[in-house]
């Protein structure tokens, strides 16, 4: 692949090092040359001086034949602005914006650009970590309909089968974490101790999902 990353930052740095070292050809785009020096000396992409969202800046740094494109600059407006352009102008696809603004994170997610809402991923994380079982999910898609939480299958549900599961809590099991490896379970698939589960939720069956895990399978 060929990736553009506009924003030499820590954040743009590390993801550039990053997918060179996977074998990817990278070009870097800031206004501040001196940012460069992040970079390091073993760096071998691109660095062009210059404002991610200037069309012949991005053609200098190769976004015609970019399969990626990456705004992570400090800046929510220059990064919306030039996600947009390496979309709607050059037709690239593969678009990710860095926003703080959560709100306004969710509105360019709507409109087909992926983006990554700092502040509110890190107070995910810390959310996730202090509050109980199920009350904040792993990951919830930008409508807001659909949730996934990674919880241990309790002792009640020990020796039953994941589709009985699945049918009473009206919820999908995506995988199951067992003895330090991942597994996609089958029908005939019977949850053991120690198993972690990824569950697919709906918004409005969370709290259903959670009490028949509580309470175990109902008596045939």
């Amino acid at each position: 692949m060929h990736v553009v990353i506009m924003g030499c930052g820590r954040v743009g740095s590390t993801l550039a090092r990053s997918l060179e070292d996977r074998n990817h050809t990278v070009s870097v785009i800031d206004s501040e040359p001196d940012s460069f020096r992040r970079l390091g000396p073993e760096f071998n992409g691109d660095k062009i001086t210059g404002y991610g969202f200037d069309q012949q800046v991005l053609e200098k740094a190769g976004i015609r034949r970019a399969d990626a494109f990456a705004a992570v600059s400090s800046g929510d407006n220059s990064n919306i602005i030039a996600a947009r352009v390496a979309r709607e102008t050059f037709g690239l696809q593969q678009v990710v914006a860095r926003i703080y603004d959560p709100g306004r994170a969710e509105v360019y997610q709507r409109l087909g650009i992926t983006t990554v809402a700092t502040v509110k991923w890190t107070a995910d994380q810390v959310l996730r970590r202090i509050l109980p079982a199920g009350a904040e999910p792993d990951f919830r898609d930008p409508s807001g309909t659909i949730r996934v939480d990674h919880v241990p299958v309790p002792e009640v549900w020990i020796g039953n089968r994941t589709v009985e599961f699945q049918m009473q809590s009206r919820s999908r099991i995506a995988w199951i974490d067992r003895l330090g490896e991942g597994m996609l379970p089958t029908r005939e698939t019977v949850l053991q101790e120690g198993d972690m589960l990824h569950l697919v939720i709906r918004e409005e069956n969370a709290a259903h999902a959670y009490a028949v895990l509580e309470a175990g399978p109902e008596d045939d």
